[in-house]
């Protein structure tokens, strides 16, 4: 849903952390869709699934601003098949994003350094 100002007004009200994660998992989504499905100007059906999946969930974590990266989190909400995808895609994208999206990445690091589980 859009307002007038083309603005997707269903992230319009999510805290800031939770809007950064979901566009850097888009970025990582579609790194991993080019170098894999070879479409440069759209996703394939099924990481378009991926992604929609990787963003609900987001829009529904229950953790909000206090949010940890998905990998330090104690509540695991993918299901095991999009759970398998998706580690897929982040150990491809992971380390490429430094090169394409190096904000993002470094945003996302510092955010898993900060909410690192004890021990």
């Amino acid at each position: 849903m859009e307002d007038s100002g083309g603005k997707n007004t269903a992230s319009v009200h999510l805290h800031r952390r939770v809007r950064r994660e979901m566009k850097t998992i888009q970025k990582m989504i579609t790194l991993y869709c080019r170098a894999h499905h070879r479409d440069e100007t759209a996703l394939c059906t099924e990481c378009r699934q991926l992604q929609n999946y990787a963003l609900k969930r987001l829009q529904r974590c229950p953790f909000s601003e206090n949010k940890s990266t998905c990998s330090n989190c104690e509540v695991h909400c993918y299901n095991d098949m999009m759970r398998k995808r998706i580690v897929e895609v982040m150990r491809y994208s992971g380390p490429r994003m430094l090169l394409h999206h190096p904000l993002l990445a470094v945003a996302h690091l510092i955010d898993e350094k900060r909410t690192k589980k004890p021990g």
